[in-house]
């Protein structure tokens, strides 16, 4: 991990100025506007569940014929899928907190409009990360300036657009369907982007208030230039960068552990075969679809093999899309992260309000194609 030379601290140097200039504000913003951890109740007991269900879950997997065994189980297979991204997140954000926000701005564009947008999306469909990974980084971004619509067209590309789930769904549901989802996610992603980012610009949004800390616009080459030379490696900074990490994502965590406890409720209340019963190529089935991924907290990797099951048992593509991206505009974890980060319940309720008719709609006409 990367460190600069001056005074052996992590970030002292002349690029990382306009970072430091900031950070006390945003330490202070952090401290007035989030909990404590200390004071964080429901992460703390979150965290203490998780932390009994899953070792129990561990010893006890083949336990399939009670409640506890079913919630502690699922509980045990669902962490594991999900940890690494939440670990991959908090690195990625460690990093971001270290990047001066004009070198951010710079690769993601300043303007709100399409090219920005694209940019943004097509960031979010290259970072390999899964739904919980990927949602720390988005809210890192919105704090080092970027606008609301590319935060959300970042969100909605990436969750299950990352390489690895891309290769597992052309196993699943074949190469001709997932490129076609991979290119009606980028769709939506950028109309809701442009949606979003004019509600901005009418006021009916608040804007992104990190954006008045931007400085004038340099080439990209030229901070990068001056950000390479003064990094260095070394233990303490590489320490400084997970801890800063841990905080920056600590929203996130939170809202990941309740979904996961929740995902287990569900898995030990809710007959697995349901969805191959219930969930057809129907306007019902839609529906009902639709209904469950809200209810369901699962991630990508969660998410990616029910989608298959939609598509290949249901027979239901329409379906299974609207399982994968109605499940990234819904999710819970999702959107509180994005209230606790913006400060706005208007924000965070507008992306569900926005994108699941766009998701519905192209919902009903793959179906069309079962």
């Amino acid at each position: 991990m990367s460190e600069t030379t001056s005074g052996g601290s992590c970030c002292h140097s002349d690029v990382d100025a306009d970072t430091h200039a900031h950070s006390h504000a945003e330490a202070a913003a952090d401290s007035c506007c989030e909990t404590p951890a200390r004071r964080d109740y429901f992460f703390w007991v979150c965290l203490l569940v998780v932390g009994i269900a899953y070792p129990l879950g561990a010893m006890n997997q083949h336990d399939h014929d009670s409640v506890v065994g079913v919630f502690t189980g699922g509980v045990y297979e669902l962490f594991n899928a999900m940890w690494w991204g939440i670990a991959l997140g908090i690195i990625f954000v460690g990093l971001l907190s270290r990047i001066p926000r004009e070198m951010v701005m710079g690769v993601l564009g300043r303007d709100a409009g399409v090219r920005g947008l694209f940019r943004a999306t097509l960031a979010g469909v290259f970072l390999d990360l899964c739904s919980h990974g990927i949602l720390a980084v988005g809210m890192k971004l919105y704090e080092r300036g970027a606008s609301t619509g590319q935060v959300m067209a970042f969100l909605l590309a990436s969750p299950w657009n990352s390489f690895s789930l891309t290769l597992i769904l052309f196993g699943l549901i074949g190469v001709g369907w997932t490129l076609l989802f991979i290119l009606l996610s980028l769709v939506i992603g950028v109309i809701t982007g442009l949606i979003f980012d004019g509600l901005t610009r009418k006021g009916t949004l608040p804007s992104n208030p990190w954006r008045e800390e931007l400085g004038e616009e340099r080439p990209l080459g030229e901070m990068w230039a001056e950000m390479r030379q003064s990094m260095s490696l070394s233990a303490t900074g590489t320490a400084d960068i997970l801890r800063e990490g841990f905080v920056g994502s600590r929203v996130v965590i939170r809202w990941s552990l309740f979904g996961l406890i929740l995902a287990g409720l569900i898995r030990a209340l809710v007959p697995e075969d349901a969805f191959a019963t219930w969930f057809g190529a129907t306007f019902a089935g839609l529906w009902l679809t639709l209904l469950a991924t809200t209810i369901i907290e699962v991630c990508s990797e969660g998410s990616t093999p029910i989608a298959a099951d939609l598509m290949n048992r249901a027979q239901a593509p329409g379906n299974a899309f609207t399982f994968l991206m109605a499940g990234v505009a819904t999710d819970y974890t999702e959107v509180m992260s994005i209230k606790d980060t913006t400060k706005s319940w208007k924000i965070a309720l507008f992306l569900p309000l926005i994108t699941v008719p766009q998701v519905m709609v192209i919902g009903f006409v793959l179906n069309q194609f079962a």
